[in-house]
């Protein structure tokens, strides 16, 4: 005669049963519970035996599985703090659908943080992008401030501030860096670095919790050229000495080293230190961009990264 199961034996049954109803069958805790003959409490503890027990072996068949992956990989590869990859579209790897939703989801996180935080941004369209995504919030306790000037040398105003744009968004006090991207000559930038309130704004920024930059390549169609940052002489002088690209308008090579350069000093833009416990996250993509980000990384200027899905193939196949 077939010995009686045990109440162990029976209760690993019925965590069984009840798993699989709930993650093959799709059922609920309420249909569990009444097929079960059993209160909703008590599938609901089935369910969680049945994970515990080892019964339930959970695989995520999504585009987004695909995408952890890779951004596991990333971290692992480059020593990163943290990376995000969100899926590409129609196999572009220029596509930049997704980011701006991935960077906005990442800066409303912090500026729901309680304590008060000083938030910084440098400039460029996929942060704009970014910024446009948010949501009307109240967030007075936080400071929100400029990584980067907001003037090209014939005095117009950048196109693609960012700073200023979630400062009125969030309604926080905001930080501006009311001087030239790249100063007219050195004589220049040290007297915009000189005045008082330039120096608080810069003193602001290397205090700064978390950064979120975006990442440029230098080709004729890079931002620093078509926003009439950069000639395209001074470009060809750039792509001659094995520039790469730019964050904040800091320019280096592919193995991110600041390059020698008459434009690096001239930049006014405040210097990135990240650190363990101080997030730089990088966020762009793109095929023309991958050297970039790869500089970027190596630079030290960024230690955490959202892209897309195919430019962190690419990535990874350097």
């Amino acid at each position: 005669m077939a010995s009686i199961p045990s109440n162990d034996n029976q209760k690993l049954e019925e965590a069984a049963r009840a798993g699989w109803l709930y993650y093959v069958a799709g059922k609920t805790q309420d249909e569990i519970a009444k097929q079960l003959n059993t209160s909703r409490q008590s599938a609901q503890r089935l369910v969680a035996l049945a994970v515990s027990q080892g019964l339930i072996k959970v695989r995520l068949e999504h585009p987004i599985r695909r995408c952890m992956e890779l951004a596991d990989a990333l971290q692992n590869r480059y020593g990163l703090l943290s990376c995000e990859v969100v899926p590409s579209e129609s196999n572009d790897i220029n596509s930049t659908i997704g980011l701006a939703q991935a960077g906005a989801a990442e800066i409303e996180r912090q500026l729901k943080q309680r304590h008060a935080k000083i938030i910084a941004f440098g400039t460029g369209r996929v942060l704009r992008a970014c910024a446009e995504e948010l949501p009307t919030m109240h967030c007075p306790h936080h400071r929100i401030v400029s990584l980067v000037g907001n003037i090209a040398q014939d005095g117009s105003a950048s196109r693609y501030e960012v700073a200023i744009h979630i400062a009125e968004r969030v309604g926080a006090q905001h930080f501006p860096m009311p001087v030239p991207v790249i100063a007219g000559s050195e004589a220049d930038k040290a007297g915009w670095q000189q005045l008082a309130h330039v120096k608080n704004v810069h003193q602001l920024a290397s205090q700064a919790d978390v950064s979120f930059v975006g990442i440029g390549d230098l080709g004729t169609n890079s931002p620093l050229h078509l926003d009439g940052f950069v000639t395209r002489h001074e470009l060809a002088a750039l792509d001659a000495i094995g520039a790469t690209g730019e964050v904040i308008s800091w320019i280096y090579d592919s193995e991110g080293h600041l390059v020698e350069s008459e434009i690096n000093n001239r930049v006014t833009s405040a210097v990135l230190s990240p650190s363990n416990d101080k997030r730089v996250i990088g966020i762009a993509a793109g095929d023309s961009k991958v050297p970039a980000i790869a500089g970027a990384i190596e630079s030290g200027m960024i230690n955490s990264l959202i892209t897309n899905e195919l430019t962190a193939e690419a990535l990874l196949q350097r």
